[in-house]
């Protein structure tokens, strides 16, 4: 009894004349695992790989999370196009064992009905810091969400991007009521996390060079997991000490952050791409949901066929605008390149599910009366605004040169026959609905919106055409 007393005195002895040794020793060592993927569009193929994966890792490492940087829907019609539109997003991640999300602009494609259904059904929060809910009547999302791996907490901080009309890249109607700040301004609100729990995260859909910008302003995080930008960091970048992440896009990748804490310290981080198709594993409950849901006959129906492959956003374009200006009747049609979301259609059977794959988002047909001055001031804006060609046109073609010594671009627009559009002669032009509402031109009249969305006119388009080719089709030049 005396010899414990005295072990025990002894104890409290070193510890009070040392604090620093008390302190050393009562630092714990805490591995933790991140899988993160980003950019999905609802990209199911990779689920039951991704599960297989995470559970093989939970039998080694005690913490081992799932997150998403954003854009989790738009791209499958498999998901997009079903009658509670997203619900097998949700319901795959949730069975998956998705811990974290944050919103990314194609969440809002959905609309805000549907999305806040899937937000309330996900057994995951979706995290945002520089969106207010205002009057929309959706709940107001965390602006940071806290990882709990025993005693260590680790907080992770969600942002957006916005484009210059100070919304995300999604059409101004489905963000009506919703207001979004400078996500960089946001930031730092939150970086005082970094003081009260030792780390701090930002789970991000800002593109890979915002996240740039947001390590350089803010040094206080420890890791930037990305998204938007579709950007595959076999490497990842480091800014200031601040690790940037991000795993590409479509499932094709999964990346494997790992982090180790001494106490509530980050003192290690490295991150790993692992390509989706180098794993054999496979969860047979969630492959058999995907089947599931997968197995959809209306979109098996073949539309039409292509004589040829049709490779590329400028022949892809043609199509869709070809098939926008025949339905709508109107001289011209416009698409934009950010809206073929396909690089290619393979030579033979084009199914209807092809068609939603290429043109997901169900926007509408607008038809203007504009003069051709008003059109030039539509090309070149666009051209203005992405930095490139980015309107695919349909009865015309155009050719831009750069201006020089600060001089404006030059535009010259010609007719089938090779006239110039004359800019002062009215014309008939057809557009899709983002373009309509998110592109800034000059336009008298305020266009007229057709019960007819763009996927309607390709599917009718090659129902009539039955078999279309399409090679060599470059409208736009700079």
């Amino acid at each position: 009894m005396r010899k414990q007393v005295y072990i025990l005195l002894t104890a409290v002895l070193l510890l009070a004349i040392n604090p620093v040794f008390a302190r050393k020793s009562s630092l714990e060592r805490t591995e933790v695992i991140i899988l993160h993927l980003n950019d999905m569009h609802a990209k199911t193929d990779g689920f039951a790989r991704l599960k297989y994966l995470a559970d093989s890792l939970k039998r080694s490492h005690s913490y081992v999370y799932i997150v998403s940087a954003g854009d989790n829907f738009t791209g499958n019609p498999y998901v997009d196009m079903v009658a509670d539109k997203g619900f097998p997003m949700i319901d795959l991640m949730n069975q998956t064992g998705f811990t974290l999300s944050c919103f990314g602009n194609h969440e809002f494609d959905l609309g805000q009905l549907f999305l806040e259904k899937r937000i309330e059904q996900a057994k995951f929060p979706f995290i945002c810091a520089n969106m207010n809910t205002g009057s929309s009547g959706m709940k107001q999302p965390l602006p940071y969400y806290v990882l709990t791996a025993g005693k260590l907490q680790i907080p992770v901080l969600g942002l957006i991007e916005i484009n210059e009309n100070s919304i995300p890249d999604t059409h101004p109607s489905k963000v009506a009521g919703l207001s979004f700040s400078d996500p960089l301004k946001a930031a730092g609100e939150f970086v005082e996390l970094k003081k009260k729990y030792g780390s701090l995260l930002a789970l991000t859909h800002l593109g890979v060079e915002t996240d740039e910008k947001l390590a350089r302003e803010y040094p206080q995080f420890d890791v930037i997991i990305g998204g938007h930008s579709h950007t595959i960091l076999k490497q990842h970048l480091t800014i200031d000490g601040v690790m940037i992440v991000q795993a590409g896009s479509y499932q094709r990748f999964i990346g494997k952050l790992t982090l180790v804490f001494k106490g509530n310290i980050m003192v290690e981080k490295s991150d790993t791409l692992i390509a989706m198709e180098s794993l054999t594993g496979s969860d047979p409950a969630i492959k058999s949901m995907t089947d599931r849901y997968d197995n959809n006959p209306e979109f098996e129906k073949v539309a039409g066929y292509a004589a040829s492959a049709i490779n590329g956003k400028q022949n892809l374009g043609a199509l869709v605008t070809d098939a926008i200006a025949w339905a709508a009747k109107t001289d011209f049609a416009f698409q934009n390149k950010g809206g073929i979301r396909l690089q290619s259609l393979e030579k033979g059977e084009i199914k209807v599910k092809d068609i939603y794959r290429l043109d997901p988002f169900g926007n509408q047909v607008v038809v203007y009366k504009m003069s051709g001055k008003e059109i030039g001031s539509l090309i070149i804006n666009s051209y203005k605004k992405e930095k490139e060609i980015d309107l695919i046109p349909s009865g015309m073609t155009y050719v831009i040169k750069k201006g020089e010594n600060g001089k404006a671009p030059e535009l010259n627009m010609f007719d089938h026959s090779g006239n110039q559009i004359q800019q002062d002669k009215i014309y008939t032009v057809a557009l899709n609905s983002y373009v309509s509402a998110a592109y800034v031109f000059e336009h008298q009249d305020q266009g007229s919106t057709l019960e007819l969305t763009t996927e309607d006119c390709l599917i009718r388009f090659l129902g009539k055409r039955h078999k279309v080719t399409y090679n060599n089709n470059e409208r736009a030049k700079f």
